[in-house]
């Protein structure tokens, strides 16, 4: 905008001076110099832009040949002197900050000579306005050219910084995608790899000696792994539960769900049942899996019950078995004698799979403790031999992203309660 500015300024300045100079000495000797001079001073400035603004040799001897033939002009004819505002301007653009003033300070001695020589008598403005003009110039220049360049310090931060941001983004992105296939791969695939081995360690103890049974724990195994390869391809399709696949509800999910042989799973439900988003659905069938497998692998539980609850503004479910429990830790906490009936894995009121059951089927909330997540943690009846350590944390974490909480309470003999809770949006 500026250079425009210039520019046309400058042309305006040339054409006033030069016709003024027509004007005044009408049928002078200089008057073909001088429309020969202007022309040739036109050109040259017409070329300015062609060049850049860069400080290249191009550029600098353009810039002494239009200096030069201003100051004959000036010479010859000083009204030509006011063209050198624009000049300025030029001077500034092209030069480093001294060379420019330098070459401002000498523009502004020829203006001021020139104005001199047009005078009939001395007048200290023509002494003092020509070099207050070219300061006040310089200055706004200078001004102008150091918040063009901390703006563009500031855009190239801006930049840097959104760079910068979008880079920790997608870190930030991709561990959270790790963290989500590893609790997707160990509650799935390798759930049923553990069940697999436990089986074939059966039917291979047994192999001799009670071959039906072998037979039995094999054909077990292979059901599992075919689970487990369903599990694997819906892994890789869309990272969905299968058991949800196909417009199954969280309800029928669960009640498909099993802890292996020996262990009799019953499933109750309660309240009124209400449409979940798809990543509540997954969250809760996943705990549930992974609820199944430590009480398959640590609890040494006959029965487990699965409890889901809707209660309006939240659903919970609640996993309770009969095995041996395990001390209380600082994640969890001894089962509270609050007087009311917990989840209870024989209750008679209930069948597997059904979904009957009519009592209240989950612990106090008031009594119980909400685990928080925990690094050390491991699972529930952690057991340092195994060196694992995925489980509850796992069920923590996916249950964090959705605000939920979880809560696991145990105590010796006694069997153990672990309660997901979830909360919903609010439904009119």
């Amino acid at each position: 905008m500026l250079a425009a500015v210039m520019h046309t300024a400058f042309f305006l300045l040339l054409t006033a001076s030069v016709a003024r100079y027509l004007l005044r000495h009408p049928g002078s000797p200089d008057t073909p110099w001088i429309i020969a001079l202007g022309t040739a001073l036109a050109l040259l400035y017409v070329l300015g832009p062609a060049l850049g603004a860069a400080p290249t040799l191009r550029r600098l001897v353009w810039l002494g040949l239009v200096t030069a033939t201003w100051a004959v002009l000036v010479d010859l004819a000083p009204s030509f002197a006011w063209c050198a505002v624009p000049l300025f301007f030029t001077a500034l653009r092209t030069l480093p900050p001294r060379a420019a003033i330098v070459l401002v300070a000498t523009l502004t001695a020829f203006v001021v000579a020139a104005q001199l020589r047009l005078a009939d008598e001395f007048d200290p403005n023509l002494l003092v306005a020509p070099p207050a003009v070219a300061a006040l110039a310089t200055a706004v220049f200078v001004h102008m050219e150091r918040q063009a360049e901390a703006q563009r310090t500031l855009i190239d931060d801006l930049l840097r910084t959104r760079r910068e941001l979008a880079a920790t983004e997608r870190r930030e992105g991709t561990l959270a995608e790790r963290q989500r296939l590893s609790m997707e791969i160990h509650d799935t695939l390798a759930q049923h790899l553990s069940s697999q081995q436990m089986l074939l360690q059966a039917a291979d103890r047994v192999w001799d000696t009670e071959p039906a049974t072998a037979r039995t724990h094999v054909r077990t195994a292979n059901g599992i792994a075919a689970r487990g390869l369903a599990e694997a391809r819906r892994l890789v399709h869309d990272l969905a539960p299968s058991e949800l696949a196909g417009g199954a509800d969280l309800p029928e999910a669960l009640r498909t769900l099993d802890a292996g042989p020996g262990v009799t799973v019953r499933f109750h439900l309660e309240g009124t049942p209400v449409p979940l988003p798809d990543r509540v659905q997954s969250a809760l069938l996943r705990v549930a899996q992974g609820a199944l497998a430590n009480i398959r692998e640590h609890a040494g539980a006959r029965t487990a019950a699965l409890t889901l609850t809707y209660l309006g503004d939240q659903v919970v479910l609640d996993i309770a078995d009969d095995g041996h429990g395990f001390p209380a830790t600082d994640t969890t906490r001894p089962a509270p004698d609050t007087g009311r009936p917990g989840p209870d894995p024989a209750r008679p009121d209930a069948d597997p799979g059904t979904g009957t059951g009519t009592g209240t089927g989950r612990p106090d909330p008031a009594a119980a403790y909400t685990a928080r997540p925990d690094p050390g943690s491991a699972r529930v009846g952690p057991d340092p031999a195994t060196g694992r350590g995925h489980g509850l944390p796992a069920m923590r974490a996916r249950l964090g992203q959705l605000g939920g909480t979880l809560t696991v309470e145990s105590t010796p003999g006694e069997g153990t309660v672990l309660s997901a809770a979830i909360p919903l949006e609010h439904r009119p």
